[in-house]
């Protein structure tokens, strides 16, 4: 190898060194960037191309030097996978959870102002009244019992009704945002694309795409697919939101009312193929479906139009069970008794729930049994006793939905370890680890030294051969 060939030699040492430095100082800059993944030179040496020496004998000759291949960044695919498949579960199970605590907490059970509550002391007011039938401030509990009871039956099934039309307005957010990360992930592509052809590196835009495309899998469970060009298509039901530089937007279709979601469900369709499901299973905006799903006669629906539909059954059979036995009745006066619930039309019967009885008019005896005569107040009375009172119905709705909220907060909790433990093996592969990149930069900054010096002794060499051959004895 000729002089000058070491001192190139040389030179490449100390310009790959130099990378090398430059991208451990990146890593260690970026350490607590979130989604950045750590990078690496990759080097590999120059071959020999031989020689040709002395008497045409072929010659073995050292290496060229060191050339810069690329700057990997070493992420892991199968974790990344790993990371977007428990993001979407953990987006799914978050989001029911929250949604059947804020059902749960809704109920006020158990609790003076909850409808078990004011459904016994409802009850224990007829059996009161029934022991003094015509007292006026017996009539009064009474009847402020009633109201109470519809109070709380009406409250509550707004709270549903509001819950359901929060859950609708944030699923078209969810879906808005969904398509915003598309469309965030086919402009990457194209970027990507472009960079790569022009011999750029790519790995701060992967490091971007990366993580919309997390925070698309959390919104709708969407899997990744990488392209031999660098780009990624992503699909959802099998069928892609993203392809290449191209986006399918997503559109929410259906009521805008609980009480509507049986004649109209809600669902997420593709915008360009109306009413063709877009079958997300998983991720927040799944979640949201499912919660926004009507009610079904076997109780599979959707849990918040499941807890309407029982708002309204129970309010049907209260009013049905008490008014067939108080119209039975007579008045301390002999009049026949008349309903004690009625309903304003045109509204769900939960939502239309009144008392129509007023002072005067509670039934406490049977006909021709004579003003004093209890029989009808007690007969009310023991609706509350009976095994399939609106109070029993109520007590295993609020069991059920306990039951239930507790099983998905579980389920959250256990798909949110999940989720942490796939990004913490995540960040082990592609987390910037400061101690490794200081064993890196003492190796590249001792690597270049040497290089260097390799180089300031070529330099020396090459100056006596030049300046100083021949003036010896001058």
């Amino acid at each position: 190898m000729s002089s000058f060939a070491g001192l190139q030699t040389a030179f490449l040492g100390v310009t790959a060194q130099r990378r090398a430095l430059d991208v451990v100082g990146q890593n260690i800059a970026n350490v607590n960037t979130p989604g950045y993944t750590r990078q690496r030179v990759e080097m590999s040496p120059v071959p020999s191309r031989g020689g040709i020496g002395l008497f045409t004998q072929q010659q073995v000759a050292p290496g060229r030097g060191v050339s810069v291949d690329a700057i990997s960044r070493l992420g892991d695919a199968h974790l990344d996978n790993r990371v977007r498949s428990t993001a979407a579960a953990s987006g799914f199970a978050s989001v029911r959870a929250a949604a059947l605590a804020a059902l749960e907490t809704s109920l006020r059970e158990p609790g003076e102002t909850g409808l078990s509550a004011r459904l016994d002391a409802f009850w224990a007011s007829w059996e009161d009244l029934a022991n003094r039938p015509g007292d006026p401030a017996a009539e009064a509990v009474v009847l402020e019992g009633a109201t109470a009871v519809v109070s709380a039956i009406t409250a509550g099934y707004q709270e549903v009704v509001d819950q359901w039309a929060r859950g609708r307005s944030a699923l078209d957010g969810l879906v808005s945002d969904l398509n915003t990360a598309a469309a965030q992930v086919a402009d990457l592509n194209a970027r990507i694309r472009s960079t790569a052809a022009a011999g750029g590196s790519v790995n701060e835009l992967v490091d971007q795409r990366a993580a919309v495309a997390a925070t698309l899998a959390a919104l709708g469970g969407g899997e990744v697919r990488h392209r031999d060009d660098g780009t990624v298509d992503v699909l959802i039901g099998g069928n892609p939101i993203v392809q290449g530089t191209s986006v399918n937007r997503l559109v929410v279709t259906g009521a805008a009312r609980v009480q509507d979601a049986a004649a109209d469900p809600v669902q997420v369709e593709w915008a360009h193929r109306p009413g063709t499901p877009a079958g997300v299973g998983d991720g927040e905006i799944a979640a949201h479906v499912s919660l926004l799903a009507p009610a079904q006669p076997a109780g599979t629906g959707g849990v918040l139009a499941e807890a309407a539909a029982t708002y309204d059954a129970l309010a049907a059979d209260l009013a049905a069970a008490v008014n067939a036995v108080h119209t039975t009745g007579t008045t301390t006066s002999g009049a026949p008794a008349g309903d004690v619930f009625g309903f304003t039309p045109g509204v769900s019967a939960a939502a239309g729930l009144r008392v129509v009885v007023t002072a005067g008019g509670l039934a406490t005896a049977a006909p021709g049994a004579g003003p004093l005569d209890g029989s009808v107040a007690d007969a009310i009375a023991a609706i509350g006793r009976g095994a399939g009172s609106p109070g029993a119905v109520w007590a295993a709705f609020v069991t059920t939905t306990g039951a239930a909220a507790r099983t998905a907060n579980d389920r959250a909790d256990l798909a949110a370890l999940s989720a942490r433990t796939a990004v913490d093996l995540q960040l082990s592969t592609a987390g910037v680890d400061l101690d490794e990149e200081t064993m890196n930069l003492l190796t590249y900054q001792r690597a270049y030294e040497g290089a260097a010096r390799v180089m300031t002794v070529m330099d020396e060499m090459l100056d006596v051969l030049i300046n100083r051959t021949g003036v010896v004895g001058r």
